[in-house]
């Protein structure tokens, strides 16, 4: 997802960094449980039902919505940010009549919590499991007191250097303390835009990791640079899933493209799908 809060610029390296990581219990989650979906914003050339139906093509049951995607002509186009209660309902049967399951929704949230309330109402409706987004430093304490009223966890998503504050492990490890809603939603081809290798970083979050994007780039630190699809780039994928089982990680693997190919992105998806899988099968 290239969407990204341009925060104010703040010197986190230098602060103590004093989390502490949750053990982690190797033997107790196997990639078997892993929950392998898409990020509906793979699709953001089109709308929301066609979205669905891309999803559903690509054989993949859980998707990540986002909330500055379009709601389909029915509902006028409008973004689903803007949606009325009922709206929203709509929306949820598109989910259901398709089969599928909206375990998260990328929130944009704003600079006021009026306008981060807003949302979770959107993704209390929609009944997921947790919102991934990129809370303003600000407005911290305020987005996760309401994670806590709502009872839906925040994941934290990062994207690269001089866009976001969350563009380095470090800044995010800062942002979970006394912050007990906030967990990570690694983006793994986000990393080595600015240098980072997505193994290292993934080190740093053990134990707060609840979702993961999943999505691949051509080189190390170019920030210009566009993605490419799952295992034709430079992450290693099998170093990724290796250490994932390794911390025991139970959660959601959003597969997901900013590149938008012609005439869609399903093509990849679908071989970023078989790709995962075949990774998969070696590490059992």
């Amino acid at each position: 997802m290239v969407l990204a809060f341009c925060l104010p610029t703040l010197i986190l390296a230098k602060q103590p960094n004093k989390f502490v990581h949750k053990k982690s219990n190797s033997a107790s989650n196997a990639p078997k449980d892993w929950k392998l979906g898409v990020a509906l914003y793979s699709f953001n050339a089109f709308s929301f039902p066609d979205q669905l139906a891309k999803a559903d093509s690509a054989g993949l049951h859980y998707i990540e919505g986002y909330t500055f995607g379009k709601a389909g002509v029915t509902l006028k186009d409008s973004s689903i940010m803007n949606l009325s209660n009922s709206g929203v309902k709509q929306l949820k049967q598109m989910i259901q009549q398709k089969g599928l399951k909206m375990e998260s929704i990328y929130l944009v949230g704003g600079k006021t919590i009026d306008r981060w309330k807003k949302e979770f109402d959107i993704a209390k409706e929609l009944q997921v499991s947790y919102v991934t987004a990129e809370p303003p430093v600000h407005l911290w304490d305020g987005v996760d007191s309401l994670a806590a009223l709502y009872k839906i966890k925040v994941a934290i998503h990062n994207h690269w250097k001089g866009t976001s504050v969350y563009w380095t492990p470090d800044s995010l490890l800062i942002a979970m303390k006394n912050h007990p809603n906030f967990y990570a939603c690694p983006d793994l081809g986000h990393y080595p835009k600015s240098g980072i290798n997505p193994v290292d970083a993934i080190k740093k979050l053990q134990g707060r990791i609840i979702a993961i994007h999943l999505k691949d780039i051509a080189e190390y630190n170019n920030p210009k640079l566009r993605d490419v699809p799952v295992g034709t780039g430079v992450i290693d994928f099998p170093a990724v899933f290796a250490e994932l089982k390794r911390q025991g990680f139970q959660g959601n693997i959003n597969l997901e493209r900013d590149t938008q190919e012609k005439p869609s992105n399903l093509a990849s998806i679908i071989r970023s799908v078989q790709y995962y899988r075949e990774q998969i099968d070696k590490l059992k």
